[in-house]
Order: structure tokens, then sequence, then C-alpha cells
């Protein structure tokens, strides 16, 4: 299986891995990425709590919105982390981590 990526655009940016493996993307999460990841899961936690109409709908409402913002603040660290290796966004401390 090719899981080769391939972009319409050429990166701006110094490439450190082309096609980075889930463990090297998860490990190259920033603070700033943690930070973004916990803020999305907790807004969506309340909003889920919020959107609960009914006293004895509140606690699963939370329950899903906290699961839903969990898994959206993963993705959305993961696109940041990923696109700082393959060059698509400013890596000026993976550069200097990463040197070849």
């Amino acid at each position: 299986m090719n899981t080769d990526i391939t972009a319409s655009t050429k990166p701006e940016y110094p490439v450190i891995d082309r096609n980075p493996p889930f463990t090297t993307v998860v490990g190259n999460f920033s603070t700033l990425d943690y930070f973004r990841f916990a803020t999305i899961t907790g807004v969506s936690v309340t909003v889920g709590y919020l959107s609960g109409i009914k006293p004895g709908i509140r606690g699963p409402s939370m329950v899903t919105g906290g699961l839903i913002g969990l898994m959206g603040g993963f993705m959305y660290a993961y696109q940041n982390s990923a696109g700082r290796l393959m060059g698509f966004f400013p890596n000026d401390s993976e550069v200097a981590r990463y040197k070849k």
C-alpha cells in the first residue's frame, strides 16, 4: 500500500520528514498544540453541557460534546504537527531539533 502524500503546492519551509509516521507526529506535539487540544476539548465539554435542554440530558450531552472535542482537538494538533514536519507550516524549532 502506497502511503506517499503528494501535495498540489510545494512546501514553503524546510522539509524534515515528507511522510511522517503517527508516532513521530504525536511525539512532535508542541506546548501550543497541547494547549489548543485542551482548549478545544474544554470548550466542547462546556457547549455540550449548556446544550442539554433538560437536566437529565446534560450529563450525556456533556460527555458527547467532550468526546467530539477530544477527537477534534487531537486532529487539529496532529494536523499542525504533521504540517510542520512536512514543511507546510513554520518549523524553526523542528529544524533546530532534527538537524540532518
